[in-house]
């Protein structure tokens, strides 16, 4: 297992939620490979960093987005230089201190070391519903819950 390789993916995905909650679609987009692929929590797919950037920067301008939570569950070498990151995320909206529980997702991300440098290839946001299981939901709430707390999120 390369832990330098697990650590730099783990920074790549830090690095694109830092700049998502900074509403910086140009740095977000940065984050993924130039052919890259986003599917968002509501199936809307963007494929490519340049199509990813304009996508993001026309929902940070006529949206107030919310500013991620989130927790890393696995992080996990698949193949040479292809890794799998899964966490969960939650969004505190911008007119709350509190997280929006409608909008919790699972998200599974995919990297690629190319040439040295990590970049996301495939990332997919996957509504937490829990449908049936609301004790589910409600661990995944308290799990968040304290993320959001150890970040000290605020708007």
């Amino acid at each position: 297992m390369n832990e330098d390789l697990l650590d730099r993916v783990v920074d790549v995905y830090r690095r694109a939620l830092q700049r998502w909650n900074a509403r910086d679609a140009q740095g977000f987009a940065a984050q993924f490979a130039a052919d890259g692929h986003l599917i968002a929590f509501d199936g809307s797919a963007t494929n490519g960093r340049t199509e990813i950037a304009s996508t993001i920067a026309a929902v940070f301008q006529n949206e107030l987005t919310g500013i991620y939570v989130a927790t890393i569950r696995e992080v996990r070498e698949i193949a040479p230089g292809v890794v799998v990151l899964r966490s969960v995320v939650g969004m505190v909206p911008p007119d709350s201190a509190n997280l929006n529980q409608v909008v919790h997702a699972v998200q599974s991300v995919v990297f690629v070391d190319r040439d040295g440098e990590v970049q996301i290839l495939l990332a997919q946001s996957t509504p937490a519903s829990y449908h049936g299981r609301p004790e589910v939901a409600e661990l995944l709430a308290l799990e968040l819950e304290a993320a959001r707390r150890s970040q000290r999120v605020k708007h």
